[in-house]
């Protein structure tokens, strides 16, 4: 619908919906019809004389009269008729064009969309051109366009058609009259066709400094379009006929209909347009992935409606192409009940399974006829989307789509789209019905479930007409029933299982053996490389392969090729999710403890809010190589900082520099401090951790637990864990009070994590249950602190991993590698959702789940957006040289850096 309310041409007769499909348009006369039968006899009438491929099309300007349309297969002869006038007083008469045809198509009678009438039976209909010079001309395109009609085979049709196309083309170029400023440098010219839906009309391209044109070689619907390049917000390459060929340009952010669609004749010329775009936008807009999209899904900042329509665009469906239009789930089941009960998970269809697998019998009765199939075997007959589909949904507002679609007719009344409960039945229970839902379902605007045009769309065979459709006994209008169609799509239910029905459609069930087992095979053309449509020779094969492609539907291309992870949704905010809770549910907390925790939440969120705000409070030159980590006690009094000069320093805001304890002569990697305040933890390049005594001045313990150098370490609940380049990492029990007293500690090793490489930074999730580990070959592996084995593990760089850290929720791992990639990977799924090119090696890092602050080679500090995937602030030059570690606190309000150039610097937000 989208589409039908973009550009309102509702006044206008003519449209080229009038043609067949993969018809053109070529040109139009000005010129008289003169009628020899019927109530206009011996009359002549004035209007538009249109010069199509494959009809002529007359449309009087009385729009009483019915709009003319002449096949020109069905058309005997065509040709000039001039009257010889051999008295010179006499003036001549202009010359006419003449037609023999068997029959007529009338369209549009008394201006009222309706099925077309025919009038057949040999008859001569006689057009006189205004401008009678050009009369010849017109006859002899109409003699050529009749041989191709004429010819036997579908495919020469088609090919004769295209090249009197091509040619046409050829004879003509862009008018750069049509710019609009003179100064404008035009970059690149080419050929193409704009696209709407059910059809394309051919004309030239223009692209220069400032604007996007094309001028349709029949100046219809206008003379020019144009698009200011600074006005676009999203482009995406699209196929079109299952080729790589379509362009669409938006210059909106969440309108579904775009402003231009384009298909090219050719791949290079879409690309050289797609990245001059491109590159004029690169410092305006950015892409979006699926992936970056997929995590503000995730963390609730962009709805399930929104979600799913970038989906289907990256997916290239697009409401200019019915065979490929956005596709959206049913997601109510209940079309009955008198109430609509959005808190009971019975009200809901189940989204982890297609259409067709909803029935368990109607499934049985499909999958035995499956396992009787020859190859290649299929499940559904039908596809859950197609052109008919999509207009059997919309025919009240698109019905002249639907008449091009079916040749001047509507379907039969009984089969039309009358009662929404009736229709979920059928695709429950019909043998051959699997369809899915459109976006107009979940919209705003409910037109499309009434016949505000007044159609007629025929009687059913209890003799009711057709008009509006029956909605459930739960909705009171249509405006009702789409606001309850938009509250179930972002219920509690819906956004903990969509991500299912993402796999089915977009993801990984889309295809193969987990397709099967899913009962997600549809037939294979309908997918992407299911047939190499170029690779057919023949001509005749060839358009009725493709025919049957469009017609039938296509499924999206996939885009995720690993399970979808869930959305993180409030576990006791949400009614529908929890209607009541026990105590047992619950841990008890006081009230004063609970606001003592919403104050730390609002002080961290208020601290990040202004990370952009960093303010440097002091910087202190206390090494004499690179620091390797900083650890703080928990009044932030005293700071300690390790270094590759192998020293352990401890410094003081007031005191400046306190201690300086050097345990070998081996570079030190990292520190941390016990809970107590008492000791700090230190690993070495000399294979061995060292625990240094903050009241007695002096090493307490040494732990000799690696065959190569200890890398990072971390400790929770009693347990330490080391990290090594021998590629292991390591649990020991490590107490902190028993390492406080004067007593040796007996480090027991509870656990060991083998690796293929080593491993060079890890972290532990704020509950203490899960480990990720980072290597220097770049893998990311996420463990269960009680199991040795990995739950995931992938390869998110090209290269050493410096830092991983768990979002606050622990539902993301942020990563950094040489690679100068910040990667972030779902900890359900173990899947890389998003990945930002940063312009330099990123170091180090904290963030909060969404903002970023990292420290990079050049020692500049950057805060980054992880949902535009943009930095929005950045400190040039805070060190000389590589930022190498990073510290905050609890409440991110105080941050400490060290650098290569030797030194901490203290910052703090500023609000």
């Amino acid at each position: 619908m989208a589409f039908i309310t973009k550009k309102d041409r509702s006044k206008e007769r003519f449209s080229l919906l009038l043609l067949d499909l993969e018809e053109h348009y070529f040109e139009q006369h000005t010129a008289y019809n003169l009628s020899s039968r019927g109530p206009v006899a011996n009359r002549r009438s004035s209007g538009s004389l249109k010069i199509c491929s494959k009809s002529v099309i007359f449309e009087p300007d009385d729009a009483v009269q019915p709009i003319l349309k002449i096949p020109l297969k069905d058309c005997k002869g065509i040709a000039t008729l001039e009257e010889t006038v051999h008295n010179p007083f006499t003036e001549s008469k202009p010359a006419c064009i003449i037609i023999e045809t068997k029959q007529i198509y009338l369209i549009k009678e008394e201006n009222v969309v309706a099925p077309y009438k025919y009038e057949r039976g040999e008859t001569k209909v006689t057009f006189q051109l205004e401008a009678p010079g050009k009369t010849e001309d017109v006859v002899q395109m109409l003699l050529q366009l009749h041989r191709a009609s004429c010819l036997d085979k579908q495919g020469d049709q088609t090919a004769m058609v295209a090249a009197i196309l091509q040619s046409r083309l050829a004879r003509t170029c862009f008018d750069k009259n049509s710019f609009q400023h003179v100064t404008e440098i035009p970059h690149m010219e080419c050929v193409a066709e704009m696209v709407s839906p059910l059809v394309t009309n051919a004309g030239h391209i223009c692209i220069t400094d400032c604007n996007l044109y094309f001028q349709p070689m029949n100046s219809y619907p206008d003379s020019v379009v144009q698009i200011g390049l600074h006005s676009v917000k999203r482009i995406y390459k699209r196929r079109h006929g299952l080729r790589p060929l379509g362009l669409e340009v938006f210059c909106t952010e969440n309108d579904l209909c775009s402003d231009i669609y384009l298909k090219f004749y050719n791949t290079k010329e879409r690309d050289e347009l797609y990245y001059y775009i491109a590159t004029f936008l690169e410092n305006h807009i950015v892409e979006c992935t699926a992936e970056s999209y997929m995590l503000q899904w995730q963390r609730g900042h962009i709805s399930n409606y929104q979600y799913l329509l970038h989906l289907n665009n990256l997916a290239d469906r697009s409401v200019n192409d019915l065979s490929q239009y956005p596709v959206f789930p049913w997601v109510i089941s209940d079309y009955s009940s008198t109430e609509l009960d959005l808190l009971n998970p019975a009200s809901f269809r189940d989204l982890s399974k297609p259409i067709g697998a909803l029935n368990t019998e109607r499934l049985e009765r499909l999958l035995e006829r499956y396992r009787d199939m020859p190859e290649p075997r299929f499940m559904y007959g039908s596809h859950y989307s197609s052109p008919g589909y999509v207009l059997f949904y919309l025919v009240r507002v698109a019905p002249e789509h639907m008449l091009c679609l079916q040749n001047g007719r509507f379907d039969n009344a009984d089969r039309m789209f009358n009662s929404v409960g009736e229709t979920w039945k059928n695709c429950l229970e019909g043998g051959t019905d699997f369809k899915e839902l459109i976006p107009e379902f979940y919209g705003s605007d409910g037109s499309f479930l009434k016949n505000l045009l007044g159609l007629n769309l025929g009687r059913r065979q209890g003799g009711g007409r057709v008009e509006k459709v029956e909605l459930p006994p739960w909705a009171s209008d249509p405006d009702d029933f789409l606001e309850k169609m938009r509250l179930a799509l972002e219920s509690q239910y819906v956004s903990e299982h969509l991500h299912e029905w993402i796999d089915l459609v977009f993801g990984y069930k889309q295809r193969g053996c987990e397709a099967v087992a899913a009962h997600n095979v549809f037939h294979p053309v309908t997918y992407e490389g299911g047939v190499d449509c170029d690779s057919i020779e023949d001509p005749d094969h060839k358009i009725a392969m493709l025919t049957q492609i469009l017609e039938f539907g296509q499924t999206p291309r996939q885009l995720f090729v690993t399970p979808h992870p869930q959305r993180i949704t409030p576990r006791f905010h949400n009614l529908s999710a929890t209607p009541s809770l026990s105590s047992s549910e619950l841990s008890p907390v006081s009230p004063s403890m609970e606001s003592f925790e919403d104050l730390t939440e609002e002080s961290k969120k208020m601290a990040w809010s202004n990370m952009n705000k960093l303010a440097l409070q002091s910087c202190h030159k206390i090494h004499k190589e690179a620091v390797t980590g900083i650890a703080v006690t928990l009044g932030g009094d005293s700071i300690f900082s390790t270094s590759q000069d192998s020293t352990l320093k401890m410094f003081s805001k007031e005191n400046g520099l306190q201690r300086s304890v050097s345990f070998s002569n081996m570079a030190l990697s990292s520190c941390l401090m016990l809970p107590d305040d008492k000791i700090v933890v230190c690993s070495s390049w000399d294979n061995n951790v060292y625990f240094y005594s903050i009241a007695y001045g002096r090493r307490q313990d040494t732990l000799m637990g690696h065959d190569d150098a200890v890398s990072h370490i971390c400790w929770r609940d009693d347990k330490l864990y080391t990290a090594s380049w021998d590629s292991t990492v390591k649990i020991w029990k490590c107490v902190a009070d028993d390492i406080s007293s004067k007593k040796r500690t007996q480090f027991d090793l509870l656990a060991e994590f083998e690796h293929e490489a080593g491993v060079n930074t890890l972290d532990l999730s704020p509950a203490g249950t899960l480990l990720a580990t980072g290597t220097k070959e770049g893998t990311l592996t996420l463990w269960d602190i009680a199991n040795p084995l990995p739950l995931n593990q992938l390869t998110c760089h090209s290269g050493k991993i410096h830092q991983v850290a768990f979002s606050p929720d622990s539902r993301h791992i942020l990563s950094v590698g040489e690679d100068s990639c910040l990667a972030v990977t779902d900890v359900q799924t173990g899947m890389l959702i998003a990945t930002v090119h940063a312009e330099l090696e990123q170091r180090c890092l904290c963030w909060d789940g969404n903002t970023v602050l990292s420290g990079g080679m050049s020692g500049d500090l950057s805060v980054w957006d992880l949902l535009s995937s943009k930095v929005i602030h950045k400190i040039p030059a805070a060190h000389s040289g590589a930022v190498t570690c990073m510290w905050m606190n609890e409440q991110c309000s105080s941050i400490i850096t060290g650098g290569v150039d030797k030194q901490i610097i203290l910052w703090k937000p500023e609000y």
